[in-house]
């Protein structure tokens, strides 16, 4: 499908109505109930799918296809950008009534980023196509990366960016009402959200670099791989809410995303002596999704158990009689007959 510029100017229109109806109407005032961010990112799900229906019938099933694949594989990876930003959140010590703007703003930098990173591809990709080959390479290196879980890769004191700030501004102790900069003894400082912010921004250029290629190895559409980078960052402060828990249950997040990728990875190496079609491809990463959660949920339910199987008191019905005669504890003596006399 050639997209004209004004499917364009149509894809950004919604991108800014959304994202203003989630800065004004999603708990702009309080911290949101688990409740109100499951419907609010069920809503962000339903608006995805919403979507795709359009493009199948302005573009064709394909098209729609691609998309949904995208929007998947994309969605999946947004959960260890959240993963990463909550561990940002505590090691910079931000309240919770500071993190829905950081959280804001940290989704504007990864939809400009990886915008960047969708046209840089492109044209790349045109220029010298067997490019591709190394960007298969490094999905199979991010694989291998994710196996070993985002919670390594999160240094924010290494971060070049941070120090970077850090040798222009001196650091404030203190947020003091969520500013970035404050005055000390009339000289600027940053605040610890500022930084926070910087390490965000970076950790979003990190995960662009990371995810594009395996949208790559779906489409070379620039329209749909940001068209599905767009539904799948959009609505993730509701999610934020939710993250912890889904991690906790979702515990083989990080194996099941990692196989995904290597999945893409080979197909992206592949594509030269097999193409694999827009619908299994779109099975295969559903499936290993469902796999990867059904294990989860079976892991969850043997733990509980064993956990119920620890906390009960033992079987107390009574002394039970010995397996071995020999065993059996010697009984008292008979008592003597009435009258007998103890000399």
């Amino acid at each position: 499908m050639d997209h004209s510029l004004l499917a364009w100017l149509a894809l950004a229109a919604a991108l800014v109505v959304f994202l203003w109806l989630d800065l004004k109407l999603f708990a702009r005032r309080r911290e949101p109930r688990f409740r109100e961010a499951a419907i609010w990112s069920l809503g962000w799900v339903g608006i995805a799918l919403v979507a795709a229906g359009i493009l199948w019938f302005a573009g064709g099933g394909e098209d729609a296809l691609l998309y949904t694949t995208v929007y998947v594989i994309e969605r999946s990876l947004s959960l260890d950008n959240l993963v990463v930003f909550l561990l940002l959140f505590s090691y910079f010590g931000v309240a919770n009534r500071y993190r829905a703007r950081l959280l804001f703003w940290g989704i504007a930098a990864a939809l400009v980023l990886r915008g960047l990173a969708i046209l840089g591809g492109v044209t790349l990709i045109e220029a010298f196509e067997p490019v591709l080959y190394v960007l298969g390479a490094a999905l199979l290196w991010l694989a291998y990366r994710m196996f070993r879980g985002v919670a390594e890769n999160v240094e924010p004191e290494r971060n070049p960016l941070v120090r970077a700030v850090r040798r222009l501004y001196p650091v404030a102790t203190e947020a003091r009402d969520g500013r970035w900069f404050v005055r000390v003894d009339g000289r600027r400082h940053v605040t610890p959200i500022f930084l926070c912010l910087v390490a965000i921004v970076f950790a979003d250029l990190a995960f662009a670099i990371d995810s594009i290629p395996a949208a790559f190895a779906i489409t070379r559409d620039a329209y749909l791989i940001w068209m599905g980078n767009v539904f799948a960052l959009l609505g993730l402060r509701a999610l934020f809410v939710l993250v912890d828990g889904l991690v906790r249950r979702f515990r083989y997040l990080d194996q099941t995303v990692a196989v995904v990728l290597a999945f893409v990875g080979v197909k992206l190496l592949i594509e030269g002596f097999a193409k694999i079609p827009p619908l299994p491809s779109l099975a295969v990463v559903a499936g290993l999704f469902a796999v990867g959660i059904a294990a989860s949920l079976v892991a969850d339910r043997r733990e509980a158990e064993t956990a119920r199987g620890r906390e009960e008191p033992p079987d107390e019905t009574g002394p039970q009689a010995p397996d071995d005669p020999d065993d059996e504890v010697q009984s008292a003596p008979p008592a003597e007959p009435a009258g007998s006399a103890t000399r």
